[in-house]
């Protein structure tokens, strides 16, 4: 599966970082097909990078897409993770690899 991105920025941001590597395309709710971008598996902390929201018609920015996002987010905390979501904007920021720097220290 192509990666987006910004989930090749935040990947290569947390090698420099000098954190923990997670998991990347984790699914996380067989027999569904959802995964998460990124996911520490031991900690059940999920990132996801929504690229396209920009976009005229992408895949997050239309109903159904919505609909299949909170889906797959409701059922994320149903199996008790906690699901952080990050633009390509804050990835590039640096906000979200310090969002996860801070939520892997105090785990």
């Amino acid at each position: 599966m192509r990666k987006s991105e910004g989930e090749e920025y935040l990947y290569g941001q947390i090698q420099l970082y000098r954190l923990p590597l997670p998991e990347r395309e984790y699914r996380f709710a067989a027999p569904r097909k959802f995964r998460f971008d990124f996911a520490y598996v031991p900690q059940k902390l999920a990132i996801e990078v929504e690229g396209g929201i920009w976009m005229k018609k992408g895949g997050h920015n239309t109903a159904k897409g919505i609909q299949r996002d909170m889906e797959k987010q409701n059922l994320a905390v149903k199996h008790g993770w906690r699901v952080l979501r990050f633009t390509t904007q804050q990835v590039k920021s640096g906000m979200a690899v310090n969002t996860i720097a801070d939520l892997l220290r105090a785990a």
